[in-house]
């Protein structure tokens, strides 16, 4: 691997042993996925805090627990600065304010978050808690580096707007963070970013629901590490839709990249994210592939409901408006939890408007900084229901609760009445 007298630098150790163990992995990881050089990470989007993961480190000392986990190191580093410009997904509110319904976040786990979260703030991460980083300041621009952990903002930056990152996973986020440097692999060569297979979509998805639910359905489709090249006479998407789109196509295919012809920066025509070349294959998407998701994602039959989980990813301010709108004089069933999630600072214009008044005075609650993936669940949840098909497909992992899937329409209309009540 070929590396610049800077990178061999921090490699020797003349930036300081914490960047030295930083540059030591990714230098290991470049062997491994053949890179020949690395490539400077101007942002890096982290998942920072007191995670259960951490608890096999038997310590509550954060270099400790950061040099072994996050930095693959037996030897202890202090953590300093971070290279990169950096924001991260906490897991849970930065401010650790009190979970409600007995979701699991004990006192000490609280203190002990906070702690963690103080010291990645004086290392220069902007504490943001958020899944949706494109939305609340994180901005790489066509053709600049970047990494992240968050599978749906992965596939939304590269895709969307024509920035270059992978899906390095946890470790490999940090190391590159600490020291700037990340393998020149994979999606951050333009030979890589070249579409594979054509996707004819023969349906006219409108509402962010029916995005959701199309990137699940070509998702479903794909093989893995696929380009999907989207054609067709279907209607133009916005960002929100975006939004749920890679969420759930990422999370059904593990893509990390889709052009989308006339809209994404690098599929001006299907020539074009094809560079010319012929498709793998070309799958075309109907009404039928869409009916058949509906049915792998939804349950059956008309039971109580007792937990709804809306907000995955996060909510954009727009949607919010929305569900306020339509909760306005209602009720939620008493018997039904309803947990909305969304940015903090995306709360903030929420509780600013009065959006978030309207919506917990109907019985619902706005949280900031996580989901249920990394929070847990209620107690004694036995039926629940999501707008997303990721946290549909994620919870199927995490809880042997019966789990249904529908709009955010359909599942708000359920824990109203208390009953499932959508398709």
């Amino acid at each position: 691997m070929k590396l610049s007298d800077k990178e061999k630098g921090i490699l020797d150790g003349y930036e300081g042993p914490v960047r030295q163990k930083a540059m030591e992995l990714i230098v290991r990881y470049g062997r491994i996925v053949g890179a020949e050089a690395l490539c400077k990470v101007t942002w890096a989007d982290l998942f920072c805090g007191s995670h259960h993961y951490l608890d096999v480190v038997s310590s509550d000392d954060f270099d400790i627990v950061f040099s072994k986990m996050s930095l693959c190191s037996s030897e202890t580093v202090n953590l300093e600065t971070m290279d990169s410009q950096c924001i991260c997904f906490s897991g849970v509110d930065a401010d650790c304010s009190e979970v409600p319904d007995g979701m699991l976040m004990p006192p000490d786990k609280k203190t002990r978050n906070a702690r963690f979260l103080s010291r990645f703030v004086d290392a220069g991460v902007v504490l943001s808690g958020n899944c949706i980083p494109y939305l609340t300041g994180f901005i790489p621009l066509m053709g600049e580096h970047f990494v992240s952990c968050e599978s749906s903002a992965v596939l939304y930056m590269n895709s969307v707007w024509g920035a270059c990152g992978n899906g390095d996973g946890i470790e490999a986020s940090f190391c590159a963070a600490v020291c700037g440097r990340t393998p020149l692999a994979g999606n951050h060569l333009p030979e890589n970013r070249i579409g594979t297979d054509l996707v004819a979509v023969n349906v006219a998805p409108k509402s962010v629901s029916d995005w959701d639910l199309l990137g699940f359905t070509i998702g479903r489709q794909l093989p893995p590490h696929a380009v999907p090249v989207l054609i067709g006479d279907f209607p133009r998407p916005n960002s929100i839709q975006l939004k749920a789109f890679s969420a759930a196509l990422a999370c059904a295919a593990g893509t990390e990249l889709c052009h989308i012809v006339g809209l994404t920066p690098e599929a001006g025509t299907s020539a074009q994210a094809l560079n010319h070349r012929k498709p793998n294959q070309t799958l075309a998407i109907g009404t039928i592939d869409m009916a058949a998701s509906m049915e792998e994602l939804n349950g059956h039959g008309r039971q109580k409901i007792d937990y709804v989980s809306l907000g995955c990813p996060h909510y954009h301010i727009d949607e919010l408006r929305r569900i306020a709108a339509y909760l306005d004089g209602k009720r939620i069933h008493a018997d039904t939890t309803v947990h909305l999630w969304t940015a903090g600072s995306i709360k903030y214009m929420a509780d600013i408007c009065g959006y978030t008044n309207t919506i917990e005075k109907a019985g619902a609650t706005l949280l900031t900084g996580s989901c249920p993936s990394t929070r847990g669940y209620p107690d004694g949840v036995r039926t629940a229901a999501y707008d997303s098909s990721k946290q549909r497909i994620s919870a199927a992992q995490e809880t042997n609760a019966k789990l249904f899937y529908g709009s955010w329409e359909e599942c708000l209309q359920s824990a109203i009445s208390g009953y499932w009540e959508g398709r």
